[in-house]
């Protein structure tokens, strides 16, 4: 059965101080499941990664992995996956996902959350694809950087279109319809 959308989730490979973290992941995966849809993530079955994928499953919904070789190990593929593809670089992954992916959304993470996250962002706003991309800021977990690109546009580095370009959201169900029922990229 085909997936009713194709989500794409950046998230952390660790859980955070917070279980309140890890809670957000588990109710991301549930409403993919519960609405149809499909997970595309990193492959771990560590952390944030791995939490909302499992929810995803349990709710009955596809989970597509997507893992570097190098990583198959260090961040414990899940290997319960719908699909799990090993890819032979970080690029390769990347490139995966979003070929896969209806829409983007970004939890708490670090450094990598952050690297796809910009990475998608800049994508759109280059006209590379004109697929949603969603930060779910979750307990101000996002403020202080959507702090810090508010000051970067106040100085003329990010513009108004730009921002338009990514929907912040703090609730899971209003943000992923927006991202995968309202705006989703056609199939």
């Amino acid at each position: 059965m085909t997936p009713a959308f194709s989500l794409c989730v950046y998230c952390g490979s660790k859980p955070g101080a917070d279980q309140a973290y890890a809670q957000i992941a588990h109710r991301v995966g549930l409403w993919i499941g519960r609405n149809g849809g499909q997970l595309v993530y990193g492959g771990s079955n560590n952390g944030l990664m791995g939490i909302v994928a499992t929810a995803t499953l349990e709710a009955g919904g596809n989970v597509v992995g997507v893992i570097p070789q190098s990583l198959v190990k260090l961040e414990c593929a899940k290997t319960d996956c719908t699909q799990l593809h090993i890819v032979d670089t970080m690029q390769q992954r990347k490139l995966m996902m979003a070929d896969l992916a209806d829409a983007f959304l970004a939890l708490p993470g670090g450094i990598g959350t952050l690297e796809e996250l910009f990475e998608t962002w800049s994508w759109r706003q280059l006209g590379h694809h004109n697929k949603p991309v969603g930060l779910m800021d979750f307990g101000g977990y996002f403020k202080p950087m959507l702090n810090f690109l508010e000051q970067a546009q106040q100085a003329g580095f990010i513009n108004a279109h730009q921002m338009d370009l990514i929907t912040v959201g703090h609730e899971v169900g209003p943000l992923l319809s927006e991202l995968c029922l309202t705006h989703k990229a056609v199939r």
